[in-house]
């Protein structure tokens, strides 16, 4: 981290963690595309993720990407639970680092969200007969509203599996030619379940205090980081509130990230909610940039602001106001694809983001 106030950096200064060089401060957050067929990445998967590292982002970060089969969000979800996924990845990570961006995957298992129809097939949870599963949770308990499946609660030999899962998948994504990865500990999927005391009940040492809802995921940070090379960015996204009383919070997520940043864990991506269906959620521009200024400031460690950033002036303020090391964003990017291109080019920064060369004239 750059603490140097009188040179802050700004949105288009390189960012190097470990061995890895982003061009810039600006990252496309995983976004889930209900697209894959069995796990595999498609020609749609390239498009979308090849066209962000064409329009200029520093990293893009593939799409919860499960590290099992039950571990879908639906069963069009992006998979690495198999040997037949790699080079499909592989192939998209190729062109991503031809166009000069850094090529990322976020690993994932939805826990108790898992076994859910596509969002433009209403989203609830599928029946086994249509095609569903059953899903596992910390505990047994429903998240509620369409998905109303109860989940079993794991066992002590589920816990080992799933992070084993974790690791494998981490070897997998190495082969894929990743070169940024992080742990998918948010929105209410498996790992948010262990850390939320409104759905982890566990009378065991992986529920009750902090201590032990935390071990879930301090345990998989370490064997994804024993399969990770020491040279290569480590990063945790976070729920840092579950914006509902008697749920997970910042203060908790604070001592996390400390305890992260001990474990390895290079930057941390903080988000919010997806625990439980009733939280009330003051969505706005920057509304979760808070979140990373607090966890960058107290557990010094390097953090990823999401959340409604639109305009390149606020994004580049976020930067150079050190509430942030890196803007992740993913609406806008699917509005268009070209934004850094854009934003260097209202910021004063368009000689350091050259547009591609078949496409220099639209840009002169």
């Amino acid at each position: 981290m750059n603490n140097d106030p009188s040179n802050p950096p700004h949105l288009f200064q390189p960012l190097t963690i470990k061995s890895v060089t982003l061009r810039n401060r600006i990252g496309v957050s995983p976004m889930c595309q209900y697209s894959s067929e069995d796990g595999v990445a498609t020609d749609w998967h390239f498009v979308h993720l090849g066209s962000r590292a064409v329009g200029g982002a520093g990293v893009v970060i593939a799409e919860a990407t499960a590290v099992s089969p039950e571990g879908r969000i639906t069963p069009g979800d992006a998979g690495i639970w198999a040997d037949k996924h790699v080079e499909p990845i592989a192939r998209i990570n190729r062109f991503v680092k031809q166009q000069g961006s850094v090529p990322g995957i976020q690993l994932a298992h939805a826990g108790r969200k898992a076994s859910a129809a596509r969002p433009w097939e209403g989203g609830a949870h599928l029946p086994d007969a249509a095609g569903g599963w059953p899903t596992i949770a910390p505990s047994p308990i429903p998240f509620g509203g369409n998905l109303s499946k109860a989940p079993r609660e794991m066992t002590s030999g589920d816990i080992a599996r799933v992070q084993n899962e974790f690791a494998t998948a981490t070897k997998r994504s190495l082969a894929a030619g990743c070169e940024w990865l992080e742990i998918h500990s948010a929105h209410g999927y498996l790992i948010n379940e262990f850390l939320s005391p409104l759905s982890n009940h566990r009378t065991d040492n992986y529920g009750g205090s902090f201590e032990n809802r935390i071990r879930f995921l301090l345990e998989t940070t370490r064997a994804v980081r024993a399969a990770w090379p020491e040279r290569l960015p480590l990063t945790v996204r976070l729920s840092c509130t579950d914006w509902a009383p008697g749920g997970w919070d910042l203060d908790q997520s604070v001592e996390l990230s400390r305890r992260l940043k001990a474990e390895g864990v290079d930057l941390i991506d903080c988000s919010s909610g997806g625990a439980v269906p009733a939280a009330k959620i003051p969505v706005g521009p920057g509304y979760q940039v808070p979140f990373a200024e607090r966890i960058r400031r107290e557990a010094a460690v390097p953090t990823a602001a999401v959340g409604m950033i639109i305009a390149p002036a606020h994004a580049d303020a976020i930067i150079r106001n050190g509430r942030a090391d890196l803007v992740l964003m993913a609406r806008e990017f699917l509005r268009d694809p070209y934004w850094p291109l854009r934003a260097a080019r209202s910021l004063g920064h368009g000689a350091v983001l050259p547009p591609p060369i078949q496409y220099a004239r639209a840009w002169e």
